[in-house]
């Protein structure tokens, strides 16, 4: 299954919390699965328009003063089953898109330098997303605590924080044998 279909099962669980219009949505991915799923506004508005023709949401329009028209929508019974359906469906293997690990692979057709400084880049970038995960980790702490979603959520930033921290060992490890090799 693509990419685009999954984009589908994003945009229904995001109207499982609440109706939005489209920029509500790309705003609540802003806010919340930014950090591991993301949308553009040319994804959502197709899959709102095509999620309406399947039955899985309805859209209302609400008049505003000086504003144009706002297209809200709302999931349906059976968008809810359709969730419900793909949220128990074992999760597909997936090929990741690595630029580091790219440039590593052909690594010989530069200097031993060059690629440690890729490296040392990376790692930086890695160190600076640890620090916004933790960030995160916090306010998820404390606006949250209520919210019925909120051990999912806390499950979601842990991941990102394993992830940054093995890349960070990882990094370290290979910046010893780039080092070796100099």
């Amino acid at each position: 299954m693509s990419r685009e279909n999954k984009s589908k099962y994003a945009i229904l669980g995001l109207l499982s919390f609440d109706s939005m219009s489209g920029y509500d949505i790309k705003k609540k991915i802003e806010a919340s699965t930014s950090n591991f799923w993301t949308e553009s506004y040319g994804q959502i508005y197709p899959i709102l328009k095509r999620l309406v023709t399947e039955g899985l949401a309805t859209q209302s329009v609400e008049e505003q003063v000086g504003k144009p028209d706002r297209h809200v929508y709302t999931l349906t019974d059976k968008g809810r089953e359709e969730l419900q359906r793909w949220l128990i469906e074992p999760v597909e293997p997936q090929v990741e898109r690595i630029e580091i690990l790219l440039k590593l692979f052909f690594g010989q057709q530069v200097t031993v330098l060059d690629n440690i400084r890729h490296m040392q880049q990376f790692r930086e970038l890695q160190q600076q997303l640890l620090q916004k995960y933790q960030a995160l980790e916090e306010q998820v702490k404390e606006k949250g605590a209520d919210n019925p979603n909120f051990p999912y959520w806390l499950i979601t930033v842990s991941y990102k924080l394993h992830v940054t921290k093995a890349l960070i060992s990882w990094c370290d490890e290979t910046l010893a044998k780039l080092n070796q090799m100099t």
